[in-house]
């Protein structure tokens, strides 16, 4: 009897576990078994490796094949398995050394879907699998239409292939296979942001001091934002410039950013995942497509949004489930996807920009329209947010109508994307320094030690609560974005006003709707 062992590694959510492919060749009526909780996909991959051995100038071996997938209790999904049992068969029938010092099956790991005739098709999900093998010191062998992909997390390690011999000539030495040549992605966060805020500008937006005042702040401390105003008035274009605000990914953060898009429905995407990303869901979305789910448990809007923005417009119209569902990510930053055969977490580090009408028709306040709402109403309106869900936004601010005069003023003393970003670029690292993390971050025995105020400060914020009846949530973001007003302006200590102007920015609490 005839043994093999080839690694590979199976993708659950973002983790990707080490597969051990051991292939046995016995005497016996000629059979080919696959074992180890395969999938469909999995079970018919015998028909696609016998194929492409034959094609490809192989023997296939007479007798008892068995393939067995361990461990056994895990289950395995997709077509990456082909190439490793293919490789198992031939080392375990003889036809392939793989046992040479510069090409050892041992130490590479092998990814890849046959086509029949042996060329290697990609496969998805395949970024966490190179981020596990670079750490366990394995190169990969993949198809190179993975090989950008496998780039960004192992780039000395990527050999791609494009057939079957390939691989075969690389493992008995005939021709090795080279590393993959450029990153695909370049975490290069200083030209990504140049970009992004070219592209779309602060200085665009015409008036809304108030509203691009609070959008700072949101940036610097990656605090959740709420803007109220009739349509038109400017509460997308504001949320659209927030990346451009927002400091650059680091190299951990973009593989995290595009490990997530790998094993999503889209896909790697290259690039475009060294940019913060920017996710703006309708409002008709259903709560599996928000936090993530189906068969096999894909990550969400909300995950998908990790390290970036998640804008929803229309805040009302959003399903209730749906707004409720955001609770447990704004709160832990990450998110548990349950299903029947699997449980998976993925992080959801977003920063909430949200946008909503003062009233259905959009006309209540504005001086230029005409509000038939009644106040009943607008509290019905109002009501689909709960109020622990306006705790947790930590920024509430209304946007009012511009004048007609005021599109054809200059754009005034509001600052650029450009320089924007270098205020929040000093509060973050002064925040970074202190407690290792953004204000909105922080935790309540961290926010208790770093966002204390000063007697003057303790005084307005005790006044506020009686007043307003602030929650102990609502009280703790108070402090948190008065602790990031500060850093904007390089203040050690919170004072008197910092807590009012962070009181300001939450006209929720000043006003029951529909009064």
């Amino acid at each position: 009897m005839a043994f093999a062992r080839v690694a590979c590694r199976a993708q659950v959510g973002l983790a990707a576990p080490l597969v051990q492919v051991e292939v046995s060749l016995a005497p016996g009526l000629p059979a080919f078994c696959i074992v180890g909780l395969p999938a469909m996909v999995v079970r018919e991959a015998k028909e696609r490796v016998r194929a492409a051995l034959l094609n490809s100038k192989f023997e296939f071996p007479a007798g008892r094949i068995t393939v067995n997938l361990a461990p056994a209790d895990l289950p395995k999904e997709g077509g990456r398995f082909d190439l490793p049992i293919a490789i198992g068969v031939l080392l375990a029938s003889r036809q392939l050394d793989g046992e040479r010092p510069d090409a050892s099956a041992a130490a590479c790991e092998f990814y890849g879907e046959l086509g029949l005739t042996g060329e290697l098709k990609p496969v998805p999900g395949l970024l966490p699998a190179a981020v596990q093998a670079r750490r366990a010191g394995h190169d990969l062998i993949v198809p190179r239409a993975n090989a950008a992909e496998a780039y960004v997390a192992a780039p000395r390690r990527v050999r791609p292939a494009d057939h079957l011999l390939d691989v075969c000539e690389h493992l008995s030495g005939g021709r090795l296979l080279g590393a993959h040549g450029a990153p695909a992605v370049c975490a290069d966060g200083g030209a990504v942001r140049g970009a992004s805020a070219a592209r779309l500008d602060l200085a665009d937006v015409r008036g809304q001091a108030h509203a691009k005042r609070a959008l700072l702040i949101a940036a610097a401390g990656a605090h959740s934002l709420l803007l109220i105003g009739p349509p038109g008035c400017g509460t997308s274009m504001l949320a659209q410039r927030l990346p451009g605000l927002l400091p650059p990914l680091t190299e951990s953060e973009a593989l995290e950013v595009a490990s997530i898009a790998a094993v999503s429905a889209a896909g790697f995407g290259g690039a475009a995942h060294a940019v913060r990303p920017f996710r703006a869901p309708h409002h008709s979305t259903t709560v599996p497509a928000l936090v993530g789910g189906g068969a096999r448990a894909r990550p969400g809007e909300v995950s998908l949004a990790h390290r970036g923005v998640l804008f929803l417009d229309e805040l009302p119209e959003f399903g209730r489930g749906v707004l409720e569902a955001l609770r447990e990510p704004l709160e832990t930053g990450v998110i548990q996807v349950a299903r029947a055969a699997l449980q998976t977490q993925y992080p959801a580090e977003f920063q909430l920009i949200a946008a909503m009408n003062p009233c259905p028709c959009g006309g209540r306040g504005d001086p230029q329209r005409c509000c038939r709402c009644t106040p009943a109403l607008v509290r019905r309106y109002h009501s689909r947010l709960s109020g622990p869900l306006l705790d947790r936004l930590d920024l509430q601010v209304e946007v009012p109508r511009l004048a007609a005069e005021e599109f054809d003023a200059p754009p005034g003393a509001a600052p650029d994307s450009a320089t924007a970003a270098q205020l929040v670029d000093r509060a973050r690292a002064l925040q970074l320094g202190r407690a290792g993390l953004c204000n909105a971050r922080l935790a309540e025995a961290q926010a208790g030690r770093w966002c204390v105020p000063d007697p003057a400060g303790r005084r307005v914020l005790e006044t506020a609560m009686r007043r307003f009846k602030l929650s102990g949530r609502a009280r703790s973001r108070v402090l948190r974005v008065a602790r990031t007003i500060a850093d904007l302006e390089e203040r050690p200590v919170i004072g008197a006003a910092h807590v009012g102007e962070a009181l300001t920015l939450r006209c929720l609490d000043r006003a029951a709707p529909g009064g």
